[in-house]
């Protein structure tokens, strides 16, 4: 099943400059770790070492904040767009 992924310019990058891949699996997380296992460097980007979901990255699921979901076990199915929002500090 297709699942739209898309990065920020600053993860893209990692992901031999795409913005958008396509992705597989039941759940967000099944989706994060096939992308993951295909573009190694981006993989610490997106997950903890435990596979979890970082605090400071925020992943929406058809313009929904799965903190409020399930998180990473929220399921997927074809067609969704799942959109990676990287907080970026400053000062």
């Amino acid at each position: 099943m297709a699942i739209t992924f898309s990065l920020p310019t600053v993860l893209a990058r990692l992901a031999d400059g795409q913005a958008t891949l396509e992705g597989t699996g039941d759940t967000l997380g099944a989706v994060v770790a096939e992308i993951a296992g295909r573009y190694p460097r981006l993989a610490p980007r997106l997950r903890d070492e435990a596979g979890g979901p970082y605090p400071f990255v925020t992943y929406y699921l058809n313009d929904e904040d799965i903190r409020f979901r399930n998180g990473f076990a929220t399921p997927v199915g074809e067609g969704d767009e799942i959109t990676v929002v990287a907080a970026i500090a400053g000062g």
